[in-house]
This record gives C-alpha cells, structure tokens and sequence, in this order.
C-alpha cells in the first residue's frame, strides 16, 4: 500500500563516492594472548590458572568452561593457556573434539596426552607393559624397543597397540598411565610436581558417540594424579534435552561426573561491547559509519556476541566490496540496510518487497503511521494543519475519515489494518533513528527503489533469509546459533507432494518454487481465481499456497479460499504468502483455518509438515 502522506524530506542529493574502503575483513580465530584481548577476559583467565596451578595437589579434576555459541570459550582458553605459560613445572595440550568422530575420539585423545611425554618415559613405560605380557608379547615390545631410535609418535603408537589389544589390557590401561604420568611429574627436590593440563575444545559441537568417547577417556583412563582438564563447551548443548537427548539415566549420570565444576563466562557489559565494536569498525575501516546508536543496537541485537558481531562487520564488508548496486551509493547506505535487513528481517522483506506484492513504500506508511499514531494519542484537538495527513491516512486504510474524534478506537482499527510489528517498532528508538537516518542518506529515494525493484541485498550472517531447499538450512538461530542438520538425499524430502501456487506474479517465488520442486514436489502455477479453481477441478493438491492482492482486489485470495471452503471443494492445508501481515488478515486467515506468513523459511516448515501428516495426493478427480 502506497501512502500520499506528507513527510519530511530526505537530504539533498550529493555526489557518491566512485569507491569505498580500503576495507578489511576480520578473522574469526580466538585471541592468541592478552594484547589481543578486547573484551576484558584477561582477569578471568589469570584467576583461572591462578586456581590450577594452586589445586595441582589436587587433580585429577575436571573445569568446565561453559558458555554458548560465539561467547568467548576458546578465547578464554587461549588466554589461560598463555598465563600458565609462565607458571613452574606446568605443561599443556590442546585437543579439538571435532577434529575426531565417535570411538576414534577416544584413542585421539588419549594419544594426544602420551604425545606430550618425554620419549623416555614413553620408553619405560612401553618396558614395564611388557614385562607385564605373555612371552609373545614382551618379545614383541622388548624388539620393538631394541630395533632403533623410534620418535615420539612411534612410541605413542606402540603403546596404544600395547593398551589397546583387548578388553583385558584396557582394563589396565588406567593404571599403566597412571604410573607413566606419576613418573612424568616426579621433580627434582623443592621443584612442585609437574603438572599437564589438557584443553579439550568444540565439545558441544560433536555428535552423541564422540562425546561420550572423549568423556570416557577423561573419566575412565586419564582420571590419573597429574592431569587437570579444561573442556569447552556449552552444558546446556549437552543437557538431557541437547545433543545427548536419547542418554539413559546411567549415562547422565556419568556426564555428570565429568563436569567437576564450571565456570560460566558471563555476557560481557554494554560498555565493554560497544568498545569491542568500535576496535572491529577501526580494523576493517568502517568506524565513521557507525554512530552511537547504530553501535548499541548491533550490541543489543545481537545479544552481546562477539562471534555474530564479527560475522555481521564482515558481512558489511562484503556487500560494500563484492555487490555492484552499492557503487552508486555511499557505504553509510549499506551499513544501515543490512542492519535492518539483519535485525528486522520481517520489515526489511516488506520494504524490499518486489512488484506486486501488496507491500508499497512501507517505510513511508511507517513514518506516517508514527505521525498520525502522535496526533490521536495527544489530549486536545488535532491541529488543522495536521488533519489532511490524519483522514488521508485512515482513508488508505478504507477507515471512514470522520470518526477522528473517538481517537482511541480509531487507532485501535487503524492498526489491525497495519503490518503487525509496527505498534512495537514505532516505540523502539533504536528502530526508528535507524528509518530515519536510512531516509535521511542521500539519494536515499533512489536506494529505496532499487530495493523494491529486487535489488539483491545479502550478506553473508543473514544467510537464514535466503530460500534454500527444505531439509538443507544449516540455522542460526537467534542469528547465527552453531547447530547442524543431517544431510538428506536431493529430490527425497518432498516427493509426491503437490502444490497449488496461485499468484499473479509467480516470477516473485521462481527461487522458493524451484527449491520445491529440487526437494521433489510438484508445483502448479495458476495466476488467478479461475486458473485455480481450474486446476482443481482435475487434482487435489497437498497444499495451496496462495497470494492476498489479486486480480485488482485487495482481498481476492482470502475470498477465493473462504469459497473453496464453503463449496467443500477444498479442505487442506493452505498457506497465505504476502508481503504485508496484519492483525487483521491473520484473524482472517485463522478463521479460514490457514496459516499467513512472509517468510519463505516459514513455508518450508509449514510444506514438510503437511508432507508428513499426508499421504501424497496420487488421485485424481474424475
């Protein structure tokens, strides 16, 4: 719907720039040591270790460092690693969880830790298995051992071999590292004993067998005096209802007695993030860009994570760099676009609506909306000046012009006819300075054209919003939760469904239609009422998804499902995709028993599920 309000204008036009940058990008590593440690962690790693060194006596133990996706964990480990650099008689190893699947987690593991032995101790310990064996078996180690100068990693080998060769030997495992590790931390006089602490990273990334493998090795065979443990993860990825949902009550119990004791990394503070996102915008060159504002609202929106702040700032960077439409326009134009495409994924499909969609300028009937939204809720009488706006406005919204006096009410009906966010986002400052300062861009009348012209807009942390192919998003959730899903054969997930897509501008869903039909469906096209009704005079299809604005009236789908349902020539799922959702087109929708959506994610979820509540339609009507 296209407003005639009066607004305020935007800025004068002025030339663009012919280039941005230099830009850089930012790389997503953890912090190697504390000149590099911008979000304050370094106190925390210094107690940590602190705490390890000063509990050596006390091992073995187990420290969980918990936190969720993106928060820090490695980070935090990197800067205790590097303070124990500095701590007498303590030693370290590093081992990634993801790097291994299932049982070969556990021989990974454990070979990791004899890796960082002295090869002498490695030796003896190999001699002392053998004396230990059958005859065969000492022939074979005492040979093994007498044939040359292995290394380190042949020696590891061996004694996994030696370890490992059947149930009776890894029975013994336990203690032969115990004894290995023993020796290994045995000091010269008035020296503290040695100590190795094993850093065990992306645990909450792996699958149920390699947890439970790497926590088998850490319970049942490095459970020694000498080793501390540090492992990364999120406890609540690995909680009952997580990863590791199918574990019986004895296993849970056991997870339970690995975790010792935690520390959870708390959410760094606002001023703390703010100046993380200030030292990523001077690095990668867009720190003039970013005012205050726009720097709280990508703390706040983004939760406060530095992973999905690095990943959004790259986004930046990429888009300015790689997409041609942005030549035209100055790089302050990107960073606020992107900044409502990612945090107001629903406003932004709105305002980049494609022709046809029923959405119009909706940043203009937002700003209006906000104006007239003042005026009715101000005690006293409308300014004269102010009521053409008003009546214009509620005229647009087919509400009589002449019943601005019962103020309440009207904006009460006013807004059941407006996209269901708006009460909420005309409220939210951060919100509003963000539209108004996109408005204010120069050429921004041009910008916002092109958007709705189709522009390709993208960047890479708002990946979620792009249609894929039911059963292949890899989500992220809250923007950008680590999860995974399991591959799925192409064309499987969806065959022998059959849809119904009526819409008079099908070219609009040719990407959600062609991820259909690659995912097995079979779509249908019809651009209209009739060529609907058509098609289901000969076939039933699975569900029917339908526009709103068609055919020059702006409730066409909504009337043409409401007598489908009432002939009973149809009664199966129906899904209404528009641009524009309101509170009242939802009740609408409901009463017709219908789903209303703008996202085409949502309309994969709602396609699977009326694929898996139905047999696939293979009838045809007589």
């Amino acid at each position: 719907m296209t407003t005639s309000a009066h607004l305020p204008p935007p800025a004068a036009p002025s030339p663009a720039p012919s280039s941005h940058g230099p830009f850089a990008l930012l790389n997503d590593e953890p912090v190697a040591g504390p000149g590099e440690d911008l979000l304050g962690a370094g106190r925390a790693a210094r107690q940590l270790a602190g705490l390890l060194v000063a509990s050596r006596a006390s091992t073995p133990f187990t420290l969980a460092v918990d936190a969720g996706w993106g928060m820090g964990k490695s980070s935090l480990m990197r800067l205790v690693d590097a303070e124990l650099a500095h701590a007498p008689e303590v030693h370290t190893v590093w081992y990634n969880a993801w790097t291994s699947q299932g049982a070969d987690a556990l021989e990974g593991l454990i070979k990791s830790v004899l890796m960082r032995f002295d090869r002498r101790v490695l030796r003896r310990a190999l001699q002392r298995l053998s004396e230990r064996r059958a005859l065969l078996r000492a022939v074979r180690a005492v040979t093994t051992i007498a044939a040359g100068p292995l290394g380190a990693a042949g020696l590891v080998d061996e004694l996994w071999r030696t370890l490992s060769v059947d149930s009776k030997a890894r029975n013994e495992m336990r203690g032969a590292i115990g004894d290995l590790v023993q020796e290994w931390s045995q000091t010269e006089e008035f020296l503290p004993r040695r100590l190795l602490v094993v850093f065990i990273d992306d645990l909450d990334r792996c699958s149920e067998e390699t947890v439970l493998a790497v926590c088998e090795a850490v319970k049942v065979y490095l459970d020694v005096p000498g080793l501390a443990f540090v492992i990364g993860c999120d406890r609540s990825a690995l909680a009952p209802n997580g990863l590791l949902h199918d574990l019986s009550p004895a296993a849970s119990a056991f997870m339970e007695k690995i975790f010792q004791t935690s520390y959870r990394i708390p959410v760094a503070d606002q001023q703390g993030v703010r100046e993380y996102i200030r030292r990523c915008a001077r690095t990668v060159g867009i720190d003039q860009l970013l005012d205050e504002r726009l720097t709280t609202m990508l703390a706040e929106r983004s939760a406060r994570n530095p992973r999905r702040i690095k990943r959004l700032v790259n986004g930046f960077v990429l888009e300015a760099t790689l997409n041609p439409m942005w030549d035209d326009f100055a790089p302050e134009a990107v960073v606020r676009t992107l900044l409502l495409q990612y945090f107001y994924p629903d406003f932004y499909r709105m305002v980049a609506g494609a022709a046809g969609s029923g959405t119009g300028d909706v940043i203009a009937e937002f700003r209006t909306y906000r104006q007239v939204r003042r005026l009715l809720r101000t005690p006293g009488p409308i300014p004269a000046a102010e009521l053409p706006t008003v009546a214009r406005f509620l005229r647009e919204h087919d509400l009589p012009e002449g019943d601005v006096d019962r103020r309440g009410e009207v904006l009460s009906r006013l807004e059941r006819q407006l996209p269901s966010g708006f009460p909420d986002m005309v409220a939210n400052q951060e919100f509003t300075s963000l539209i108004d300062g996109l408005v204010a861009l120069p050429r921004s009348e041009e910008l916002l054209l092109r958007l709705r012209a189709g522009a390709a807009v993208q960047p890479e942390p708002a990946a979620h919003l792009r249609p894929s192919p039911p059963g292949t998003q890899t989500p992220a959730p809250a923007y950008g939760a680590a999860q995974t899903t399991a591959p799925r054969a192409d064309g499987a997930l969806l065959r022998g469904v059959h849809i119904l897509w009526v819409d008079d501008h099908p070219r609009n869903n040719d990407l959600l239609a062609g991820a259909f039909r690659a995912a097995g469906a079979v779509v249908r096209i019809a651009r209209d009422s009739g060529a609907a009704d058509d098609a289901l005079a000969v076939e039933t299809p699975t569900l029917i998804i339908s526009d709103i604005e068609r055919d020059g009236n702006p409730r066409e789908g909504l009337e043409h499902i409401a007598r489908l349902r009432r002939d009973g020539r149809y009664t199966g799922p129906v899904v209404f995709y528009a641009g524009r959702v309101t509170p009242e087109r939802k009740a609408v929708a409901r009463e017709l028993g219908a789903h209303l959506t703008s996202s085409g994610t949502e309309i994969e979820r709602l396609i699977v599920r009326a694929a898996q509540a139905e047999p696939p339609p293979d009838a045809v009507r007589p």
